[in-house]
């Protein structure tokens, strides 16, 4: 019997060629990060806080949300002056990942995605579950 490992995975896209209005408008970004954990199975524990973000660097303004689920989180940051923003999905519990990128290109109109997964937290401790063998580290000799 295999031990199940790992923490889980972490969804990173940087997206260009997007939609201004929807990528600006802070009602659009609450709307897709309020139903977004519903379409993909995940448990939302707060509602999005979503705002608007003008910093130092005028050229740096856009929308930031976030959403926070029982599995972890769920952010989206755009740039709308640079056409462009990053979205990320963290969690402990396996999601349909190219389902999460079809849903964000969709909303957003992105023309090009970047796609980034990473799986998160290969030594975590799962409780109750068999733990992989932590590998050992050779000290380097200078």
């Amino acid at each position: 019997m295999s031990a199940v490992t790992g923490f889980g995975p972490h969804l990173m896209m940087d997206c260009r060629g997007v939609s201004f209005e929807k990528c600006s408008d802070l009602q659009y970004v609450f709307d897709f990060l309020n139903g977004l954990p519903d379409k993909i199975g995940m448990t939302k524990i707060t509602q999005p806080y979503v705002f608007p973000y003008s910093g130092l660097v005028p050229e740096d303004e856009g929308v930031t949300g976030a959403v926070i689920i029982a599995e972890s989180h769920i952010t989206f940051h755009s740039f709308i002056r640079k056409d462009y923003f990053f979205f990320d999905i963290f969690s402990c519990k396996a999601f349909d990942v190219d389902r999460v990128v079809e849903e964000v290109v969709n909303a957003f109109d992105v023309e090009d995605p970047q796609i980034h997964r990473v799986d998160r937290g290969l030594y975590f401790p799962r409780t109750g579950m068999e733990q992989p063998a932590i590998p050992t580290l050779i000290a380097a000799t200078c």
